[in-house]
C-alpha cells in the first residue's frame, strides 16, 4: 500500500485496522497526530562543505536531534536526505546544533529553506554568523551550541541519522535562558 500521493508504503497497520484505503488513510492520520504530540526542540543545524572546489554553508532548522551517548559524547540528528544541509554534512562531515532563545521564535522560519549566506557581512538570511571550531556556522545569538565531527551515518527510510562527536560545546546566553521548543510555534515536522 503506497501513501497518499505515492510517496511509498506507510504500513504496517495493526490487526484493528480494517484492510480497505479509507481505513489505512484514517490510521495514517491518527499515527501522524499521535507522533507530532511528541515533545521535541527546536534547533539551528549548521553545515559546511567544499564541493566541486566551492564552499558552501548553509543553516537549517531542525526538531530531530538527541545525545546518543555519554562516552564519548555524541549526537545523533535526522536530517531529509533532499536537504542541502544533508548533501553538506555528508561532504563536510561536521555540523554545529544550537538551541535558540524562546524569544527568538520567529527566526526559525527564516532557516526552513536554504540560506542567503553574505560572508563579507559575516550573515545569514540577515542574522550574524559565527563559526565554530569545525568551521561550520551557527548564529551569534545562539543560546548554546555542541560542534560535531560524524563518525558514523545510518540511512533510515527518507532521512539519515548523522552521529556526532561532540569537539566543542559553549553557552553563547545565560544557562538558564529559555529555549525554544517545537510546540512553542506553530510548525510541525514529522509522523
Amino acid at each position: 500500500m503506497a501513501a497518499p500521493g505515492g510517496s511509498g508504503p506507510i504500513g504496517p497497520y495493526p490487526p484493528r485496522v480494517a484492510d480497505d484505503d479509507e481505513a489505512h488513510d484514517h490510521y495514517d492520520r491518527l499515527r501522524r497526530r499521535v507522533l507530532w504530540s511528541f515533545p521535541s526542540g527546536l534547533y539551528l543545524v549548521g553545515s559546511r562543505a567544499t564541493i566541486d572546489g566551492v564552499d558552501r554553508q548553509n543553516l537549517m532548522t531542525l526538531n530531530w536531534a538527541t545525545q546518543v551517548s555519554f562516552d564519548p559524547k555524541l549526537v545523533g540528528i535526522g536530517v531529509e536526505q533532499t536537504a542541502v544541509t544533508h548533501e553538506l554534512i555528508t561532504a563536510g562531515r561536521v555540523f554545529t546544533l544550537a538551541t535558540i532563545s524562546r524569544e527568538d521564535r520567529a527566526i526559525v522560519r527564516k532557516f526552513t529553506k536554504p540560506v542567503e549566506i553574505d560572508e563579507a557581512a559575516s550573515t545569514a538570511n540577515g542574522f550574524e554568523l559565527t563559526y565554530a571550531v569545525t568551521g561550520a556556522p551557527m548564529l551569534t545569538s545562539a543560546v548554546a551550541y555542541v560542534d560535531c565531527e560524524v563518525r558514523e551515518s545510518i540511512v533510515l527510510g527518507g532521512h539519515t541519522f548523522f552521529v556526532g562527536e561532540v569537539v566543542d560545546a559553549a553557552f553563547r546566553a545565560e544557562e538558564d535562558t529559555e529555549v525554544l521548543r517545537m510546540e512553542d510555534t506553530r510548525l510541525n515536522y514529522g509522523g
